[in-house]
């Protein structure tokens, strides 16, 4: 049986909505990748105006439980990847664990020098000859993590990207030059994803997103890899456990 919306009601009626929107999705009336009615047959079925409909979509969309095809329409979204902060991880790893296909999409391999900010993070001198590796991280084909690498060349000479392609960054590293990295330390902050981040991630600009840096380590402590993160805010989140 359908909820109706009450006019009558202080709380708007795109909130009203947007909650049994909610709650068709989590009730898993709707499930993940199924097409849900159209912006004008909720109008309709709800005798609202399309504004109205279109703020309820908008707010969920943000929240990460519905997501929107251009010239298909909108789909529940798939649920979100939660990673434990708890342990050291690997992206290529946490996606294998949880039974999806991670696949990495290299979109340059350059040799340049180390920037103040970039040195500073890897603890080598401003100038230092470094490798960076931008790459798109997806979970089967969805875009997942916009991703920059950079690792000093006194540590790796060179990648190969065949190779890259095929082993994860640490698997890589640790196979062709006999560097581990056995834990890291990571920040994060929210951000906003801008115009370029926005192509990679087929997301709108100003869509919500985690800024993740991250410093690898091996076991004597030495910066390996400074990694820089752009992470889809509707897809993923991370937690940890206080004891």
């Amino acid at each position: 049986m359908k909820k109706e919306l009450d006019n009558t009601s202080i709380i708007p009626l795109y909130h009203q909505l947007k909650e049994i929107l909610r709650d068709n999705i989590e009730s898993s009336k709707w499930r993940p990748g199924e097409l849900i009615p159209s912006e004008n047959q909720l109008q309709k079925d709800y005798n609202i105006s399309r504004n109205t409909v279109k703020k309820a979509l908008d707010d969920l969309v943000a929240e990460g439980l519905l997501h929107r095809i251009q010239g298909k329409g909108t789909f529940v979204a798939m649920p979100k990847l939660d990673q434990s902060l708890s342990s050291f991880y690997s992206f290529s790893k946490v996606m294998e664990e949880k039974g999806l296909e991670p696949k990495d999409i290299i979109i340059s391999i350059n040799k340049t020098n180390a920037d103040p900010n970039i040195a500073n993070h890897l603890q080598i001198p401003e100038g230092a000859p470094i490798i960076t590796l931008e790459r798109l991280r997806c979970a089967k084909e969805e875009p997942i993590i916009l991703e920059t690498s950079y690792i000093p060349q006194s540590i790796i000479s060179d990648l190969d990207k065949e190779k890259i392609q095929k082993y994860s960054l640490y698997d890589y590293m640790q196979k062709e030059y006999g560097v581990i990295v056995t834990n890291a330390k990571e920040i994060f902050e929210p951000v906003l994803i801008r115009e370029y981040e926005s192509q990679y991630l087929q997301v709108k600009p100003g869509f919500p997103a985690l800024l993740l840096d991250r410093i690898g380590y091996d076991a004597n402590r030495r910066p390996v890899e400074f990694c820089r993160s752009i992470v889809r805010g509707d897809r993923c989140r991370f937690y940890t456990e206080l004891l």
